[in-house]
């Protein structure tokens, strides 16, 4: 296999007449799902609205890409692995390798954002500007896509791991399926069975670094759902204030593509997270916490220490069963 990497941010290539991850022309319309078929009849989301940034409405079903034959059977052969592990429950998907993980999340990820930038260049193909993104989106979300072509490449990061991974193990409500991303920070969760899954995916592990401290602390614990969803809370805050455009460094041999990054901190002496602003977090808190209906005034009515079911006002572990909140 040729270990040329398919570029399609070059010349905004999104349409439906070629692989979204090898460039290959199809000959017919061919289309894969992005969340996959055994995902969406397990949680009966086939005609379950998903809300694209415009506020346009599609179904988890309808939202798919274009994708060779070739491509498939490699996604198919990730879908599987990630299936028997999934079903399994918390202990099997923790004893992934890890970068499968970050590979299906990538996809997940990666498949909206291709549908969102298919939606915007119908949306403006009249304007007579045409579709316009920001460098920096085009940079985060191409590297995306290039990591992403481990599946069809010999593809390695050299010496790190561009993602920051948190699993926990969660007492969910039976065949809960709560699912979030954000693309502008490359973010994703997902919790079902008795786990919860949350990534940042292109910050190489400066995240996991950032709540190194909150992390040690609960780290295989089993939560209640809301904790999970006060750690995603936390998490995609903190991705919103990273203020570093990871950089990389692509070198093909005969053998190998290798990626290797650029120090984060680069020439600037500016910590590479903005400061935590306790309202801006009580806001996103707010939002996670929306099926338990906490307001923002609660959240925050002590500005100083917000709201928390993680850690008690000693900075201790809650066990999950003191808390007395339904689970969904």
């Amino acid at each position: 296999m040729s270990n040329t990497l398919y570029q399609p941010f070059k010349k905004m290539t999104f349409d439906n007449a070629h692989c979204f991850l090898s460039g290959e022309a199809l000959s017919a319309q061919q289309q894969v799902n992005v969340f996959p078929k055994w995902l969406t009849d397990s949680y009966n989301l086939s005609d379950v609205p998903f809300k694209m940034l415009d506020e346009s409405m599609v179904t988890y079903a309808a939202i798919t890409l274009p994708c060779s034959d070739a491509v498939r059977q490699k996604l198919d052969d990730l879908e599987n692995t990630i299936q028997t592990a999934f079903e399994a429950g918390y202990q099997a998907v923790k004893n992934l390798d890890p970068d499968l993980l970050f590979l299906w999340a990538a996809k997940t990820v990666y498949g909206v954002i291709f549908k969102e930038i298919q939606v915007a260049i119908r949306q403006q193909h009249t304007y007579a500007e045409g579709f316009n993104m920001s460098q920096g989106l085009i940079h985060k979300f191409s590297m995306l896509h290039t990591m992403l072509q481990q599946l069809n490449h010999e593809l390695v990061f050299e010496n790190f791991k561009p993602y920051s991974l948190f699993l926990c193990p969660v007492k969910n409500a039976e065949n809960e399926f709560a699912y979030r991303d954000e693309i502008n920070t490359l973010s994703f969760s997902l919790r079902i069975k008795d786990f919860g899954l949350l990534l940042c995916l292109q910050d190489n592990g400066a995240n996991k670094v950032y709540h190194q401290d909150l992390w040690a602390k609960i780290e295989g614990k089993t939560l209640h759902p809301i904790q999970f969803e006060e750690l995603c809370a936390k998490v995609f805050y903190s991705a919103y204030l990273f203020n570093r455009l990871p950089e990389y460094q692509v070198i093909t041999t005969d053998d190998a593509i290798y990626l290797e990054t650029m120090p984060l901190r680069g020439m600037s002496a500016k910590p590479i997270f903005d400061d935590w602003q306790f309202k801006t977090y009580g806001q996103v808190a707010e939002n996670f916490w929306k099926r338990w209906g906490f307001l923002l005034l609660e959240i925050i009515k002590n500005p100083d220490k917000p709201m928390s079911f993680l850690l008690d006002d000693d900075g201790k572990f809650k066990p999950a069963e003191s808390i007395d909140l339904p689970l969904a």
